[in-house]
């Protein structure tokens, strides 16, 4: 299915490369080096869309004791601690942000308990693949190469990239990303990806958001290809700082990932989204984390929604 920009979706010229070959915006992952020419082959939503289930198991069809769990009645999960507004650790030092309340509302529909642990983008992936976590949440793009790493449950977002820049920079579009410019990606994410086998330039590369977003206000990077959400989270007024570029749709969903191997989780995972789409959960969590979204049609692009093909969005209550 095409999915088209949303009306609120900034308009603004991006080079043609970038309209073809975008992915979502979420991290995860592994390095960019020695992925293929095309890095983010299968993140278009005409291919995503095939592994998107017809349906899901009713809530009460699923047998708790199967799914596999490091320890049973609890989800491990695997997350970021500096990415408002999608996952970060708040000021009680609580894991929260949009992918995370999303699933312990998910949790919560299974009856289960949930651990989150703190990990970086570049280990995640691989963490989840060899079972030190049960899944892992932080708005990851749902690309070929990771699908061969790890599985996916259904889309529960999608996906968007921006540039930041510090005020009156030279740099104000993707057309202003070639060689000389220093841009800044967090390692192992879809930016690095693109920014290295798309754009085909040599990123800096760092560890978290905070330090390459810090990189830009310090004037050591003179841009940060970001995740637009994340971006958002952190150009705070007065810093000195812009979004030069927002929300560049990039015609994908994100997802959680689980275990290749562990399908009863997936599959469990899978119905606690319909039944969080379905209630109007979905829809109230979106219209709360992000403030631009806040009616149906904005949350649900032309030809995307959230969960199964069955399920129908709930309005929020």
């Amino acid at each position: 299915m095409k999915l088209k920009a949303p009306k609120w979706l900034a308009a603004a010229p991006v080079a043609a490369v970038l309209a073809l070959s975008l992915a979502a915006c979420g991290g995860g992952g592994s390095s960019a080096s020695g992925t293929p020419t095309d890095a983010l082959k299968g993140s278009d939503q005409q291919s995503t869309d095939k592994y998107t289930t017809a349906s899901v198991t009713p809530l009460d069809k699923i047998d708790k004791t199967k799914l596999g769990l490091i320890t049973p009645g609890t989800i491990k999960v695997g997350t970021l601690s500096d990415a408002p507004p999608n996952i970060y650790i708040d000021n009680s030092g609580n894991f929260t942000g949009y992918d995370n309340e999303l699933l312990k509302a998910m949790a919560a529909k299974l009856g289960l308990k949930v651990e989150f642990v703190s990990t970086k983008f570049q280990s995640l992936l691989a963490q989840v693949k060899t079972k030190q976590f049960d899944m892992g949440s932080s708005s990851i793009s749902t690309t070929d190469s990771r699908r061969g790493t790890v599985g996916f449950t259904n889309g529960y977002d999608f996906g968007y990239m921006a540039i930041v820049t510090k005020n009156g920079a030279k740099v104000k579009s993707f057309d202003d990303l070639k060689q000389g410019v220093r841009i800044g990606v967090v390692q192992g994410t879809v930016q690095d990806d693109f920014v290295t086998n798309t754009l085909k330039l040599d990123p800096v590369r760092f560890p978290d958001y905070n330090t390459v977003y810090a990189s830009v206000k310090s004037g050591q990077v003179d841009t940060w290809v970001a995740p637009s959400q994340q971006a958002e989270g952190q150009v705070k007024p007065g810093d000195g700082t812009t979004i030069a570029q927002k929300k560049v749709n990039t015609q994908n969903f994100t997802a959680y990932a689980v275990a290749k191997d562990n399908k009863p989780l997936t599959d469990a995972l899978n119905s606690a989204l319909d039944a969080v789409v379905a209630d109007g959960t979905w829809s109230k969590l979106t219209a709360q984390w992000y403030p631009d979204r806040k009616t149906l049609k904005d949350q649900t692009p032309e030809g995307w929604k959230p969960g199964s093909k069955a399920v129908q969005v709930g309005a929020a209550k």
